[in-house]
């Protein structure tokens, strides 16, 4: 398993550094080796001294990304949290049973990026803002960039029709194609009678 530790908006001092990575080598005996562990290290200085500082991890597992968050009075603190926090997520991942790598469910992979995280338990919401970039191409680009990255969706502007497309991988393997319309019509997508592409 590959650990990466980077700051978000800071300098991580290298001894947190080190401290992450021996606290994430513990996953090691359930990770193989094509395993990442992205730890990114945040400091919000509005939220009271207990817990200021913010670790995130990404797990991403068989081109599954699973996504813990944690605060803490420090570092060090929030890492040990979120370290239990993935560990639990992987522990979850191994047991599941798998004829294949399978697809995550629509309804999860919506509520993993409103949340950041795969905690069921408590109340979900958007704990996280993303913005990028994102330039006009077609489906097909859109769909090799989506393989490359391991993602279970990928949103792009359709170079055919300048607008935002969200490309998404189905329950049975197969690719869907989410083009939302504003105040219109649904149209008719291809390949099919109905008014989406589902």
């Amino acid at each position: 398993m590959r650990t990466i530790v980077k700051g978000k908006n800071v300098e991580v001092p290298d001894r947190v550094r080190q401290y992450a990575e021996r606290r994430f080598n513990r996953l090691e005996r359930l990770l193989d080796d094509r395993t990442d562990a992205i730890v990114e290290l945040s400091n919000e200085m509005h939220r009271s001294a207990s817990d200021a500082h913010i670790a995130d991890v990404t797990l991403v597992i068989d081109g599954q990304a699973l996504h813990s968050h944690a605060s803490g009075s420090s570092y060090q603190a929030a890492i040990d949290t979120v370290v239990d926090k993935a560990e639990r997520q992987a522990v979850e991942h191994k047991s599941k049973p798998r004829v294949r790598s399978r697809p995550v469910e629509e309804k999860r992979i919506l509520a993993t990026i409103a949340d950041g995280t795969a905690e069921a338990e408590r109340e979900r919401k958007v704990v996280k803002t993303k913005r990028f970039a994102i330039k006009p191409m077609f489906e097909e680009d859109a769909l090799a960039a989506m393989e490359e990255l391991g993602h279970q969706f990928f949103v792009f502007v359709d170079a055919e029709t300048e607008r935002v497309a969200i490309l998404y991988v189905r329950k049975d393997g197969d690719y869907g194609l989410i083009e939302p319309i504003v105040g219109g019509e649904y149209t008719k997508g291809k390949g099919s009678g109905s008014s989406s592409r589902r």
